[in-house]
């Protein structure tokens, strides 16, 4: 795009078609934030055992192990909005249930842990197809402020708003916070109706597993994406060992009530947004390399520092210094995979990559129940910034060597690396 001006160019823009995208996103992740505050929430008035809190986080995160491969096959054969749709559909109708079993005071931890596995697998279809999307809409430079722009509004609706109005709402009644999730992932659904449908040409594809295994085979011979698809499982598994049981640390330890619980998420939300609204600047200034390092380093501190967190303020200032790291971590490998994958196999590498590194979410939020209960809620934490620490140590030389043969390409956001 050209400016009104001789001689001067104006900044490209991003399409109408990715905003509507990006509001749909937004939608979405109140919801998110509201149900994330009030499953929590309503788990402790369940159970206060720490192994059977992080059991219901563990089946949320199960299908990415077991879903996420088949997943990727079909975002990559079929209509990827048509994939986001139904999918948000279903979510509405698991959380609709889920408000009428905790009105009725009838919820159990068995159903409410597969209640969660249930929203956890339509989340392994949205997550994978929303992904695949943003390329189409915002292909080349446009791509890092892209997923900058998603980040910043996912950030803002799952940490900041969506926490503080879930903790609100579920003082008022327990399935009030489950019912506005509801109804806002049936208007998500209704936004994503606007989106241009873009599915894939009519090509005889090969058997499912064929297609599973070329994408894990793409992944295996990519030295940078397959050492941040491992370094991404070791930091999840810790991330989650660490926050399976934060409710408890909150609520038992620093004695925060409901609302001061989804005040805290809020605050900590301040650092992820920040993240996104600075995220592609700091890339541009600095570049990958000393970006993904220091956010990585800085990480493995904030762990230990959360785990020896004095009171609620020190909590709330350490995690949002965790919420930007996430959020930088996320915007320089998001747009690295969807710059490097080719649009044919994004959707089965991009799966592949997060069951890799998300399929050890589970193990985590079960070993950090297990050790909260042996050895008390604060050292999740800590074992989990140790852990970290020795996991970046291992990964070291490859990054830095396959960052370097990166910066050694060209930069025009087409580039398709492989190593």
């Amino acid at each position: 795009m050209r400016s009104d001006m001789p001689g001067i160019e104006a900044e490209p823009r991003l399409p109408a078609a990715f905003w509507r995208l990006w509001w749909a996103t937004g939608v979405t992740a109140v919801g998110d934030g509201v149900f994330a505050a009030a499953i929590a929430l309503l788990t402790v008035t369940i159970t206060r055992d720490p192994r059977l809190v992080s059991a219901v986080s563990a089946a949320a995160y199960l299908p990415w192990l077991l879903l996420s491969l088949p997943v990727g096959v079909f975002v990559d054969r079929c209509d990827r909005v048509g994939l986001l749709r139904p999918s948000q559909a279903i979510q509405a109708v698991i959380v609709t249930v889920l408000a009428v079993l905790a009105a009725s005071g009838r919820l159990g931890i068995e159903v409410l842990a597969a209640l969660a596995f249930g929203l956890g697998a339509c989340t392994v279809v949205s997550a994978n197809a929303a992904q695949a999307i943003v390329p189409d809409l915002a292909a080349g430079p446009l791509l890092h402020t892209a997923n900058g722009h998603q980040q910043t509004i996912t950030t803002i609706g799952r940490e900041f708003a969506g926490p503080m109005i879930g903790s609100l709402l579920f003082a008022v009644a327990a399935a009030l916070p489950f019912g506005v999730d509801a109804v806002l992932l049936t208007l998500s659904a209704v936004l994503l109706a606007a989106l241009p449908r873009r599915g894939p040409r009519r090509v005889r594809h090969p058997p499912m597993r064929t297609a599973v295994a070329d994408g894990l085979r793409w992944l295996a011979r990519h030295r940078l994406l397959r050492t941040l698809a491992l370094l991404l499982g070791a930091n999840t598994f810790c991330a989650h060992l660490a926050s399976a049981t934060l409710v408890l640390l909150a609520t038992q330890v620093l004695h925060l009530g409901t609302r001061g619980y989804g005040l805290l998420l809020a605050g900590a939300a301040t650092g992820s947004l920040l993240g996104g609204l600075t995220g592609a600047r700091l890339i541009t200034r600095f570049g990958a390399i000393p970006v993904l390092l220091a956010a990585l380093t800085a990480n493995v501190i904030v762990f230990v520092g959360i785990g020896l967190s004095p009171n609620a303020t020190a909590l709330g200032v350490l995690l949002a210094g965790n919420g930007f790291i996430v959020t930088l971590w996320n915007i320089v490998t998001l747009g690295l995979r969807q710059q490097t994958v080719p649009s044919g196999m994004l959707g089965r590498v991009n799966s592949a990559y997060r069951m890799i590194g998300w399929g050890l979410i589970p193990l985590g939020a079960l070993a950090g129940g297990l050790v909260a209960h042996a050895f008390g809620l604060r050292v999740p934490y800590l074992a989990a910034g140790v852990l970290r620490g020795i996991a970046l140590l291992v990964a070291l030389p490859v990054l830095i060597r396959s960052f370097r043969t990166c910066a050694t390409a060209p930069s025009d956001g087409t580039t398709r690396h492989r190593e």
